[in-house]
């Protein structure tokens, strides 16, 4: 299917888009990957996606069969002044990108939605939520009103090797224990859904493959929440040695609620189901994290 197929991959730098697009690569594809920073290497586009225009001339210069749009601001901050940078760089940019593939004929668009996107009539818990959310209701306005064959992936936590933000909760804790550091967390008590890298790259690739994805918006997870306090004993227990995870040293968040992801409709459109097991895919995260601290 992939073979010589021109996939546009946008947030190719980041953690998601880093695998996709060796996956690609590995299906025989024609990979085209765009970031706001430019590489040396062949067929890599330097494009600021909050710009209407570059995203248009982006476009039609690379004529896409399928688009894959995972170029983003992640942030959980709950200050104000993230709210414009999160609305250009996860609701702007989508706007963009999906207003230029309009008409062009392009098979299949599949933008990352989020596990954090509000759902019930909750009010969002973050800007980043916030914008997530607005940037898939926009995406099932143009499948409806111009037929842009477009779906939205709802990816939980996502964790795996080469996770470029050692901030995040698994890079965190794995490399502290890994130096024989105690990692300072919240309460522990939350509820959050993990899903792994690969899992998630199986995701993207078949919801692009042949449009059957179009007009959907699926979860991309696991079936059961976990606590963070589980998660982070279950990286010691891996890690071993003598650092401990120390619960209550910061803040909880506002908003912060249980994630929960419905998988069943991923599996009954793609044909996707999560495959590695939280201990299984840990064990690899912190195998990567343990040749390299």
């Amino acid at each position: 299917m992939w073979q010589g197929i021109r996939a546009l991959v946008t947030g190719a730098t980041g953690f998601i888009g880093a695998h996709l697009v060796r996956r690609l690569d590995e299906l025989g594809a024609e990979v085209h990957a765009v970031s706001r920073r430019g590489t040396d290497r062949e067929r890599w586009h330097q494009a600021d996606l909050s710009d209407a225009a570059a995203t248009a001339e982006l476009v039609a210069k690379v004529r896409p069969e399928v688009v894959f749009h995972l170029a983003s601001e992640v942030t959980g901050v709950r200050e104000p002044e993230t709210v414009a940078p999160t609305l250009a760089a996860n609701l702007g940019a989508a706007v963009n990108l999906l207003t230029a593939v309009t008409g062009t004929g392009v098979r299949s668009v599949v933008l990352a939605g989020s596990v954090e996107e509000p759902s019930g009539g909750e009010a969002p818990g973050s800007p980043y939520a916030a914008a997530k959310a607005a940037a898939t209701g926009y995406a099932r306005m143009f499948h409806a009103l111009w037929q842009v064959p477009v779906s939205v992936l709802r990816v939980a936590m996502v964790y795996g090797p080469d996770e470029p933000n050692p901030r995040r909760l698994v890079p965190y804790v794995t490399a502290s224990l890994l130096r024989g550091e105690s990692p300072e967390l919240t309460s522990g008590t939350r509820l959050v859904t993990w899903v792994y890298v690969e899992d998630v790259v199986d995701a993207f690739v078949r919801a692009g493959a042949d449009g059957r994805a179009a007009g959907h918006v699926l979860d991309i997870g696991t079936p059961e929440p976990v606590t963070i306090r589980h998660t982070a004993d279950l990286i010691a227990d891996i890690v071993g040695g003598p650092g401990r995870p120390v619960y209550g040293a910061v803040a909880a968040r506002p908003l912060d609620r249980t994630q929960r992801s419905d998988i069943e409709p991923a599996a009954r459109v793609l044909g996707w189901r999560p495959v590695t097991s939280l201990t299984a895919g840990l064990t690899k995260t912190v195998e990567w994290h343990s040749k390299r601290v």
